[in-house]
Formats: structure tokens, C-alpha cells, sequence
């Protein structure tokens, strides 16, 4: 750390500003901020990192339910043990009342056979690689604050920034409470209150009809729906209608209970917070049955909840994370997902100039796609739930919208059919997926959106397959991985890509070895998966299937040889996506 007088300014009490120069400066200090700090100091220690923070810790804050990505980026920068050792309730799913029918049905992220009940804190290992949590983010964020601060971040909580704008689309300073700080680079993580945005004079385009507003409250010793092992349950997503409400447990006794309606609902009802949110809870036999023996905290909070995207992410110095960048409706629960990903990006992005091992303008092209095409995707695919819902427009339409955000140019009914079949675009350039679900949840979600719950899968037609890369253009993928980005081989041709990457580089390597009927690609794909850990056969041959889809492979009939029907949960097995059976004896 070094630091200067800097002359006095005429017109102002006589006063030493300090001007502390750092190599990375960070406005906010909640789960963007915290990981961003957290990578940089963890893989280069040496980097001078500060965090403002304009709250003190801890403070409550809305959005506590995650996705399983969240899990292996709070291991990689070593604070999983400290987050589970919390207790915070296990996701291994969600609940859902949704659409026309009375019958809630169940997503979840493994098959419950393979849970382990196990006392916790447990280690981050096979089935807890799969699931997620639930958090008080109270907790949740100081936890992960304290980390960076005891990685070696410089932390300044309950300190205002404001940022001085510069020449050149550069900001020129940080000025706070505690000084004014000079950096190399600046990230803004501040939330929806974009205070870097705001000051750069970043626009937002809002690419989506979800304008919604939010109240919610947390409760003390309301029922789980289930409880599943030792922690374990799923969160409620229930539709009544006019909206729906969240019910997801935080910790053994507290749940956080909310409900989501358009804006436009709202004014019509005339109602005030208070009565708009027991008017909701009241709707719902299921949400009424879970808190009858429980006690509110009271008041009730409020909150817009308008999707958006930040018109550009990256600047000649500074950086947009979380949701300074955008926000998508939270009905997937992608919020606290989006966030880490987006830090873990932002910080391999500093760690890689600040090695020189890269070209900056490739560097940020690949971070705003990566960010806009993963925001986007959980805007249009909420806006296909609501759609199914019958809340808002022609499936088919948005459908189309999807397809066109993942770089496909389709008609709204081939839309609705590569959607129906599982449609996708590599999110983290290894496996394919939309929204955070993997192509079997899309697939199977989707089938009982567009009524096709039983909808085959496209390999089921063919037994033999080819690599299709006619008119395809070599190119490079960046590559995340134990601090460094490694630019990787890739295919793009028509606006599609297909990454050299992870489950996709298996997949690609199968079919270059193996002899092209679909018996010898089956066996192939099993004896690979038994050689490498974090390989599933089942995400293989859905990754085959999405290839075909996507055009990178051909399928053909040999009628020398059988055609069989692809079964990805067994010819008895029970898929992940089924019908509810928790007992709730007090819903009438």
C-alpha cells in the first residue's frame, strides 16, 4: 500500500485527503464483491484488493435460494467448509404448483437414492457436489466477506463510495469516508443500485415484459414440506394464480416466505403490502397448512422486481458483476448463481492482464457474451413459465426469443419443438443446459410445458452417428481453471458453438474413436465415465443428443442393426421430475 498528500482543494476546510492506490478497488461487499476479492487474493496474494462496503455485516438481504454451480465456486476459493458448517438447510430440489393442474410436481437435482444421510458439516463430495443451499444471508454473506477479508482483503463495511469518472471511459478515483483510492482496475458488484453504472452513465435495456413486484416476510417454526436425510429439503414454488409465492426454509426454524405478482396486479388491488401479502398467503391451502403453528417477524419488505440488462459490462477500467449487470426474474432461482459465476469470470479476467497472458478486447467480448447469454437465458426461459402458467404470451413466441438469445435462428414452431426437445447453449462451455437446469430437467420441464411430457429423445430414432463438421470454423474458448484462462479449440459455424470443453471434448473424442454404431458409442461413453470422476454417462448421452439437435452430429438407420429407445432413467428408474407425495394432512 502507498500513500501521498494530496493538495488541498481552495474553497474547503483545510484537510489532508490520504490516496491510497491499489491494484483492484471493489464497490460492495455482499456475494459479487466478496467472491471477486476472494478469487484474486487467493490466486495472486500479492494484488492490493479493497472492498466498500456501504452496510455493516450482518444485514438481511432477499434471495437465498442457490443452484449446485454455487457450491463448486465457494470450494474452489476454500469457504464451503465455513458456509456448511452454518447449517443451513440442503436444496435437493424444489416443489412446484404450476400451471393448469392441481397436482404439485417435484424437480430434483439427483435422485434421492443417491443422497446420503450423513452428519453434518460434510465434506464438498459426490451427492453434495450435486445439491445446494439455502441461505440467511445474513450469515451467508459475512461469512463470505470475512473470508476475503481474511484472505487478505483490505475491508471497509459501512463506508459510502462514490466514483470520480475519468477521460476515456476510465474512472478516475474512488472517493469514501475512508479516503480516496486510485486503482487499476474497479468493479462494480453494488447491486441493482449500480453505482459505478450510474456514474459511467451505463444504460439498461429491459429485455422482457416480468415487471413484478415482491413482498415477503421470514417466519419462525414454520412446517418443511419434507424433510429429506439429515437437513435436507426442497423449496416451494407455488402458483395462485395472480402470481406466486416462495416458501424456502434458511435454517432449521426460519423460513423466508414471499410473494411475486406483476406490477400492474398490485395497483389494480389497491391493497397495501401488508394486506396484499396475507391476501396471497391465504390462497394457498399448502403455504397455510406449513405455517399454522408459526409467528411472523413482521414487517413485511418490499421490492420491484423488474428483469434488466446493463447495456454494456465492461469498460477501459472497470468491470460490471452480479447484479450491477442485470437481474432475471427469480422464479428459477438464479440470482445467487448468476452473481458467482459472474465474479469468478470477472476476477480470471484481472488475474489473466494482470499476467499479460491475453488480449483484452478478447478477454472482454468473451465476458459480456458469456454474462448477456446467461442473464438473458433466465429471463426468457422465466418468461416460458409464466407463459405456462397461462400469465403471460404465446409459448411458441417465446420460445422463438429463447432460440434467438442462444444464437439460433429459428421459426416460433421449430422454436417450440428444439425447446420441447431439450434446446440449449453451452452456459459454462462444458455441459449443455439453459437457465442453470442440465438438458434432462429442460427437456423433461419443457415436455409437460408444450404437453409432451413423454417426449422422445432425438437419439432414439437413429443407431448410428456421425461428426458433422462441414463449414464449421476452428476458434477459441477460454478455459477457468486454477487461476489461469487457457484459450481452448473450439467449432463455431452459424452462430453456434461447440466447445472442445468438458462433457462436449468427451463426447467429440467418442465419436472420433469409436466405430459409429450407437452400441459401441454407449459402451465407449461407460468405460470413459468409470475413468473420470466428475463424468455422469447419462450427461454424455445427453450431450450426444443436444449435438444432434444443434446440427454437430448426424444421425442415420443402419438396418443391419436395432433401434433402440433411449431411456436416460432406466427401463425402471425414476426420473428426477415427478409427481408430488409429501404428506400435508391439513390441506383440506
Amino acid at each position: 500500500m502507498r500513500t501521498r498528500p494530496v493538495a488541498q482543494c481552495q474553497g474547503y476546510e483545510a484537510m489532508i485527503q490520504t490516496q491510497t492506490t491499489h491494484d483492484v478497488a471493489i464497490i460492495g461487499g455482499g456475494p459479487g464483491g466478496s467472491t471477486v476479492a476472494s478469487f484474486l487474493k487467493l490466486y495472486n496474494p500479492e494484488l492490493r484488493v479493497v472492498v466498500f462496503e456501504k452496510e455493516r455485516f450482518p444485514r438481511e438481504h432477499v434471495g437465498e435460494s442457490q443452484l449446485p454451480v454455487v457450491g463448486h465456486i465457494l470450494d474452489e476459493i476454500g469457504v464451503w467448509d465455513k458456509v456448511e458448517a452454518a447449517n443451513f438447510p440442503i436444496k435437493i430440489g424444489a416443489t412446484y404448483l404450476w400451471g393448469s393442474s392441481p397436482q404439485p410436481w417435484d424437480f430434483e437435482f439427483l435422485p434421492l437414492s443417491q443422497f446420503r444421510d450423513q452428519t453434518r458439516p460434510a465434506k464438498f463430495e459426490k451427492d453434495r457436489q450435486l445439491t445446494a443451499w439455502q441461505v440467511d444471508r445474513a450469515r451467508y454473506d459475512k461469512i463470505l466477506l470475512d473470508h476475503a477479508r481474511e484472505l487478505g482483503a483490505e475491508v471497509h463495511e459501512g463506508t459510502q463510495a462514490k466514483v470520480i469518472k475519468g477521460e476515456d471511459d476510465r474512472v478516475q478515483a474512488i472517493e469514501s469516508d475512508a479516503g480516496r483510492f486510485t486503482a487499476k482496475h474497479y468493479i462494480d458488484a453494488s447491486g441493482h443500485i449500480g453505482v459505478l453504472r450510474r456514474a459511467m452513465g451505463i444504460g439498461r435495456t429491459v429485455p422482457t415484459k416480468l415487471m413484478n413486484v415482491a413482498v415477503w416476510d421470514y417466519w419462525e417454526d414454520a412446517r418443511w414440506a419434507t424433510t429429506i436425510g439429515t437437513g435436507g429439503t426442497r423449496v416451494q414454488v407455488l402458483s395462485i394464480g395472480s402470481g406466486w409465492i416462495w416458501f424456502i426454509p434458511i435454517s432449521p426454524t426460519r423460513t423466508s416466505i414471499g410473494f411475486i405478482c406483476p406490477a400492474a396486479y398490485y395497483k389494480a388491488k389497491g391493497m397495501s403490502p401488508e394486506e396484499l401479502y396475507l391476501d396471497a398467503l391465504s390462497q394457498c391451502p399448502r403455504v397455510m397448512a406449513l405455517t399454522a403453528d408459526a409467528t411472523r417477524e413482521t414487517p413485511v419488505r418490499t421490492t420491484t422486481d423488474w428483469s434488466f440488462l446493463a447495456d454494456r459490462m465492461v469498460g477501459s477500467n472497470w468491470m460490471l458483476v452480479g447484479e450491477s449487470a442485470g437481474f432475471a426474474d427469480p422464479v428459477l432461482a438464479g440470482g445467487l448463481a448468476l452473481t458467482h459465476v459472474g465474479a469468478r469470470a470477472a476476477a480470471y479476467m484481472i488475474l489473466s492482464l494482470e499476467r499479460g497472458e491475453h488480449d483484452r478486447a478478447w478477454l472482454a467480448d468473451w465476458y459480456t457474451k458469456s454474462q448477456q447469454r446467461q442473464m438473458k437465458q433466465f429471463i426468457r426461459f422465466a418468461e416460458f413459465w409464466y407463459a405456462a402458467n397461462g400469465q403471460f404470451t404465446d409459448l411458441q413466441d417465446i420460445s422463438a426469443d429463447i432460440a434467438k438469445d442462444a444464437g439460433i435462428k429459428l421459426t416460433a414452431k421449430e422454436a417450440f419443438r428444439w425447446l420441447s426437445l431439450g434446446g440449449f447453449n453451452p452456459e459454462d462451455g462444458s455441459r449443455p443446459g439453459i437457465a442453470g437446469l442440465d438438458f434432462g430437467a429442460v427437456h423433461e420441464i419443457t415436455g409437460k410445458f408444450v404437453d409432451q411430457p413423454d417426449a422422445p429423445w432425438s437419439i432414439s430414432k437413429y443407431n448410428t452417428f456421425k461428426l458433422n463438421l462441414v463449414g464449421a470454423r476452428k476458434t477459441k474458448v477460454p478455459l477457468l481453471k486454477d487461476g489461469r484462462i487457457e484459450a481452448r479449440d473450439a467449432y463455431t459455424r452459424g452462430g453456434r458453438t461447440l466447445p472442445l470443453l468438458g462433457v462436449y471434448a468427451v463426447v467429440h473424442d467418442v465419436l472420433r474413436s469409436t466405430p459409429n454404431d450407437m452400441d459401441s458409442i454407449a459402451q465407449a461413453i461407460v468405460d470413459v465415465a468409470a475413468r473420470i470422476p466428475w463424468l455422469q454417462a447419462h450427461d454424455a448421452m445427453a450431450t450426444l443428443e443436444t449435438m444432434l439437435i444443434d446440427g454437430w452430429v448426424r444421425g442415420s438407420v443402419d438396418k443391419r442393426r436395432p433401434v433402440r429407445p433411449y431411456l436416460p432413467h432406466g427401463p425402471e428408474g425414476r426420473s428426477n421430475f415427478h409427481p408430488n407425495e409429501d404428506d400435508i394432512p391439513e390441506i383440506a
